[in-house]
């Protein structure tokens, strides 16, 4: 089984045992497993402190660069994991999910928590796919 980590200049190197996302071989296809992102920049700085929306956007963003990275798209995703520090943001995220989302419609969970990894961030995004 070959696995390739996957990274480029939109992220800061990790802080820390794991890595941004991984590419494993399965047959002729690859299983992509992405670590939850958040809105930072490549100098670990938080985009859109006050804007979960715009903080979905970003982090989609990033999401389709690691999955162009393994050869794939925002439509091979087959699972998401949202992740809000209020889910009165929900109203404010659904559309922005929607639009990356509406041609691989993928299973999907949202959860309320406390508090994330890097404060002013509001929302963290995981997702599988299949390349």
């Amino acid at each position: 089984m070959s696995i390739t980590r996957l990274t480029n200049e939109r992220f800061p190197e990790p802080i820390g045992a794991y890595s941004n996302g991984l590419s494993i071989d399965i047959g002729d296809k690859k299983l992509v497993v992405l670590t939850g992102q958040i809105a930072t920049d490549s100098s670990g700085k938080v985009q859109y402190e006050n804007e979960p929306e715009k903080q979905t956007e970003f982090i989609f963003e990033n999401i389709e660069s690691l999955l162009k990275e393994a050869g794939g798209s925002i439509n091979n995703i087959i699972r998401v994991v949202i992740y809000v520090t209020d889910m009165q943001y929900f109203s404010k995220i659904s559309p922005v999910r929607n639009n990356y989302l509406k041609d691989t419609r993928p299973v999907s969970t949202l959860v309320e928590v406390s508090k994330l990894s890097v404060e002013g961030c509001k929302v963290e995004i995981e997702v599988t796919a299949i390349v």
